[in-house]
């Protein structure tokens, strides 16, 4: 009984170790996943917000993903077609704050929420890893 006790003890500890949430940032085995759902309520593309999913490993960009939003789907589809969520991917998060990022032109409203969104969460990101 206490070999079990002991275990679960164990288990427990690891997987608090290897994952932690805050509802905004996720780890799981060194990966970090940033949601600016909440961080972004004030930010508005055209038609509302445009919630972003950044993942990052070891200080690095690797994915900026669109979560579902109310934009006009032609014009955010010329934005992502224009590799706009590409364009911090590979970069240092201390690189991707500081660069300055150009609007797809016929989505600059949706590219300015994202782009805003992109530092919303890399700050936090900074803040709070």
């Amino acid at each position: 009984m206490k070999l079990k006790l002991i275990t679960l003890i164990g288990v427990a500890i690891m997987f608090i170790c290897c994952s932690s949430t805050d509802g905004v940032m996720t780890k799981k085995r060194g990966l970090y996943t940033i949601d600016t759902t909440t961080l972004s309520t004030g930010v508005k593309g055209f038609n509302g917000p445009t919630p972003l999913v950044i993942t990052i490993k070891d200080d690095v960009i690797v994915k900026v993903e669109a979560l579902e939003n109310a934009e006009t789907p032609g014009f955010f589809k010329r934005m992502t077609d224009g590799g706009m969520l590409e364009r911090w991917n590979g970069m240092k998060v201390d690189d991707a704050l500081g660069v300055k990022v150009d609007v797809v032109s016929g989505a600059t409203y949706s590219s300015n929420a994202v782009i805003e969104n992109v530092r919303l969460g890399l700050t936090y990101y900074k803040e709070h890893k």
